[in-house]
């Protein structure tokens, strides 16, 4: 699908707030609301947009602590790893990647502890590097 500048328009707005009426949407991008309906679900049929979602204070769900995680996997231990990530509830993502790491990871904890129980409870199938969440920049 070829994006116009309308499209880019209309992706930034949902981007920025994805509750928009059609009618809230039409006026930002200067279009009628059945129009910005129409460009809409054409967006959604070609997988331009693939959902939409809600965006959650993890600290007030119980999780304040969280964590960007290198994962290295040992001995070739990949479906072994991906069937625990699958199991585990506090994964917020997982990614597969390519460089150092085998996979990187983001985990929302009560606490420090459970950090440590987890890394713990992968090490025979993983190496891991931790980074503690300070503050999001952006």
């Amino acid at each position: 699908m070829k994006m116009d500048e309308i499209d880019g328009l209309i992706v930034h707005e949902l981007k920025q707030n994805s509750r928009l009426s059609m009618r809230e949407l039409a006026k930002k991008v200067n279009l009628s609301a059945p129009s910005v309906a129409e460009r809409v679900k054409k967006l959604e049929i070609e997988g331009v947009i693939k959902g939409y979602s809600v965006v959650l204070d993890q600290a007030k769900m119980g999780s304040p602590v969280q964590v960007l995680m290198e994962v290295t996997v040992r001995n070739g231990a990949y479906d072994a790893f991906r069937r625990e990530l699958s199991r585990r509830n506090e994964i917020e993502f997982a990614y597969r990647v390519a460089g150092k790491a085998c996979f990187f990871l983001k985990i929302n904890l009560a606490s420090l502890e459970e950090l440590e129980k987890f890394i713990d409870e992968v090490r025979a199938q993983v190496m891991t590097e931790s980074y503690i969440i300070l503050s999001q920049v952006k």
